[in-house]
């Protein structure tokens, strides 16, 4: 399926990820429309949960990931991502597209959505989807006031870091906590990389 320049696209923004209430083992990742307050949320794998929240933490790792590795592919070959769409939805799943070009021409990918943004954050372009995706699969979200969607959207990010401990993070030095984070990025333990410079944040 072509990606048609007549179909009304909406610009998402991410909101967050959460462990999935409906399959184990998997999480949900929130996208949220830019003008307004319908929510996509779409279940994805642990990998790419964690494949988007590295990126979004701004955690560096020791080893390119795949998708870092995608990244690496497109700047070597000259290929420049324009941005990603959630283009189809079929029997409740998911499909994207990864729009880029070489300058000659344009180039539409298939992709899987959870991997189309986890490539995406990493060249920073937009996300879209069209309306009558988001008017089939959206959640209204008009019950909540600004401040109570900013403590949740706080809280679905805070479900993809490591629970517990955080406290003892406040005990230790600013050494203590780099060498703690040394270890955490060689382990390529990068949810506790991200819970770990969070509170090195805090003392800056």
């Amino acid at each position: 399926m072509r990606i048609h320049s007549n179909v009304k696209k909406i610009k998402l923004e991410i909101l967050g990820l959460s462990p999935s209430q409906s399959q184990a083992g998997s999480f949900a990742l929130v996208l949220g429309e830019e003008l307004g307050n319908r929510r996509l949320p779409i279940i994805i794998g642990v990998f790419e949960a964690q494949a988007i929240a590295v990126q979004i933490e701004n955690i560096v790792p020791n080893r390119p990931m795949t998708h870092d590795l995608f990244k690496s592919f497109a700047d070597g070959m000259n290929y420049t991502l324009k941005e990603i769409v959630i283009s189809d939805l079929k029997e409740g799943i998911f499909y994207a597209k990864i729009v880029c070009t070489d300058s000659l021409r344009e180039v539409e990918i298939d992709a899987r959505p959870s991997d189309a943004i986890a490539i995406g954050l990493r060249f920073d372009i937009p996300i879209y989807t069209y309306e009558t995706i988001l008017s089939e699969a959206g959640i209204v979200s008009s019950s909540m006031t600004e401040e109570e969607e900013d403590e949740d959207e706080d809280a679905v990010r805070e479900t993809v870091r490591p629970s517990g401990a955080k406290d003892q993070l406040r005990d230790l030095s600013f050494d203590e906590l780099q060498r703690m984070l040394d270890d955490a990025l060689a382990k390529e333990d990068y949810e506790k990389a991200a819970k770990i410079r969070d509170e090195m944040g805090r003392r800056n």
